[in-house]
């Protein structure tokens, strides 16, 4: 069988929900998928837990994306992450949201979700082709009518596109979508890897290796670019810093890091605190301990190691008590507690990336539709566009609800027009 109402191309989040929701409403679907089976990129989500959408309300929700989150409306109005767990109920999969913002599945795996959505597709009658690489959208120059994969030709009014980013090309992004959506003419902004471990000039960090720093915010320490910051857990590496707090900032660093050979940064370790509330700290744990060493009274709010290691830089002895140590350096102690100066150099690439900054422009997609405004019958959804979040389920919830809201109205456009 060749001809159908709908393809999908890319078996991902966005392109299973895609064809689902369009063969629910009763279109002739074909899903083609590269790799050899679906759902590949989907394993990794949340570390294998599977973080499927976040609570926040929708207007939070497309503040985390920046300042094009808004193009998100539509899509989140077709399925907020409340329509999401009942689409996945729906299907038997139960999901909850441990910590009041995550969603995950009940069974905190991926595998669920995974099978869950093959299994509706086998019951819809999905057509799904695996092993399959599109190479070419087959069109007339207004509308899309099929693509071209290495072997097979196959038509459809309507195409979706669904190959997501550049991330983790080990589970087989290579970027093939933006090349089928260049080839029709549309603009791919630039594109930088996203959501990864950061490599940092000082190499103090590897002595720290084993502690997570809790509520630790980062700023962007170059002119222009100050009010860049996030903040969450940190873990310091061999050669750097990872966790949540660092790859929520990797999408903001890695564009800098390209037009800089090196980006400063400020990190407070301190759970917040400012100069005047460190100082008053150390004045409570110094009353408590008067004759104690240094390190005791910085061990109360941070681990061991890393007090050791500011106390290094700012050349103070963390063996004598904070008394007898020289004024000036208890005043340049207290401004590197406050905001320890990090110097980033690099990162792995895409290699490391779960996510991709970057994409086909808005500008050129309808956000009531996600069908393209060069090329009648062409839709795209998930990672591919130019929109990229933190982490907490915010990049998966846009998948699935882009992917939701273009298989709704990719469906019902192949029904209304020739």
């Amino acid at each position: 069988m060749k001809n159908f109402d709908l393809i999908v191309v890319g078996g991902g989040a966005s392109g299973m929900i895609a064809a689902i929701t369009a063969a629910r409403l009763g279109s002739k679907v074909l899903l083609l998928e590269k790799l050899s089976g679906a759902g590949a990129k989907l394993k990794a989500t949340g570390g294998g837990r599977c973080n499927l959408a976040n609570t926040l309300s929708k207007e939070d929700f497309m503040a985390r994306f920046g300042r094009d989150g808004r193009f998100m409306g539509p899509a989140l109005n077709a399925m907020d992450h409340l329509a999401l767990m009942t689409f996945f109920s729906g299907i038997g999969v139960e999901c909850h949201a441990p910590d009041g913002k995550r969603v995950f599945p009940v069974t905190h795996n991926s595998a669920t979700i995974i099978s869950a959505l093959e299994n509706e597709m086998k019951k819809l009658g999905i057509t799904v082709l695996c092993s399959q690489k599109v190479s070419k959208l087959t069109n007339d120059g207004k509308r899309v009518s099929g693509v071209k994969t290495q072997d097979q030709s196959f038509t459809a009014a309507n195409v979706i596109i669904a190959t997501g980013g550049l991330g983790y090309p080990m589970l087989g992004a290579e970027g093939d979508g933006y090349a089928l959506a260049a080839a029709v003419g549309h603009k791919i902004t630039e594109l930088f890897p996203a959501m990864l471990p950061l490599r940092t000039k000082e190499t103090w960090v590897k002595g720290c290796r084993a502690d997570t720093i809790g509520k630790a915010e980062l700023r962007i320490d170059l002119p222009g670019e100050e009010k860049l910051h996030a903040r969450g857990d940190l873990i310091f590496t061999s050669d750097g810093i990872r966790g949540p707090v660092v790859l929520d900032f990797a999408r903001e660093i890695s564009p800098l890091l390209k037009k800089y050979d090196e980006v400063p940064i400020l990190a407070n370790f301190t759970q917040g605190m400012n100069e005047e509330g460190l100082k008053e700290r150390l004045k409570i744990e110094h009353g408590k301990k008067p004759h104690g060493i240094t390190i005791e009274h910085l061990s109360s709010f941070m681990p061991k190691p890393l007090a050791g290691k500011l106390c290094m830089l700012a050349g103070i002895d963390p063996l004598k008590t904070l008394s007898s140590q020289p004024g000036r350096q208890r005043e340049k102690l207290i401004k590197i507690l406050a905001w320890t100066p990090l110097t980033i150099t690099g990162h792995d690439g895409f290699a490391m990336a779960m996510i991709t900054r970057g994409g086909i422009s808005l500008k050129e997609i309808c956000p009531e539709t996600m069908e393209s405004k060069l090329l009648r019958g062409l839709f795209f959804c998930g990672e591919i566009v130019n929109l990229d979040g933190p982490c907490g389920g915010f990049n998966l919830q846009w998948s699935f609800s882009s992917g939701f809201l273009a298989g709704h109205l990719g469906s019902l456009q192949g029904k209304q027009e020739p």
